[in-house]
């Protein structure tokens, strides 16, 4: 499945986890940096998103179009000078909405730099 735009622009790839999860996988660089040393936050709310989106499109397939309905960020650590990882997982899909969550971490998915919620409306 091909990534989204946005995370083109992210300079994300797919790399297979552990689980056997695709992951996104985020390179730091100067299209990503926040502060000095730092990912910006709105990069770091995108991966997520795009991870997000990558996982509900996985369960849709081909059958439909998704549109945000909201998004919600924790923040929970900055992001350092290293590659970051991001995955999503569909929590409920309905036939009009899907919630979906995501997590992205530096060193270990344990210890999470930030995590997401999302809402979606399914457009058939």
């Amino acid at each position: 499945m091909k990534l989204p735009p946005y995370a083109d622009a992210l300079g994300a790839t797919v790399e297979q986890g552990e689980d056997g999860v695709p992951v996104l996988v985020m390179p730091f660089g100067p299209d990503v940096i926040g502060r000095p040393g730092f990912l910006h936050g709105g990069a770091l709310g995108g991966l997520l998103e795009m991870a997000a989106i990558y996982a509900l499109k996985a369960a849709l397939g081909e059958e439909g179009r998704v549109k945000p309905i909201n998004v919600t960020v924790d923040y929970m650590r900055g992001g350092r000078d290293k590659p970051t990882r991001a995955r999503g997982s569909v929590t409920r899909l309905g036939t009009r909405i899907a919630n979906v969550e995501a997590i992205a971490w530096q060193d270990e998915p344990d210890r999470p730099i930030a995590a997401a919620r999302m809402n979606y409306l399914i457009v058939r």
